[in-house]
């Protein structure tokens, strides 16, 4: 199991499925297993308690493909 994290802010706030929109300083996280299944977990930074990212069943035909799926996702969210 590999896992990613980036700390980015998000000005305009970032979606999840269990209170909506959270914004600021956050950390993304992005686990992938041998079978290239991808979960995607966010937080404020420095906090325990973590959300999902809404959608499910992602996976990487790739599991190489993690490290450039991670850094998209992170730009992806950071951007104004």
């Amino acid at each position: 199991m590999d896992k990613k994290s980036t700390i980015f802010t998000a000005t305009h706030g970032v979606m999840t499925t269990e209170v909506g929109v959270i914004s600021g300083e956050l950390e993304l996280q992005t686990t992938c297993d041998d079978s290239g299944m991808l979960t995607l977990s966010i937080t404020y930074a420095g906090a325990k308690e973590w959300y999902t990212l809404p959608g499910k069943d992602y996976r990487l035909n790739d599991t190489s493909d993690h490290e450039v799926v991670h850094r998209m996702l992170s730009a992806v969210l950071e951007r104004p």
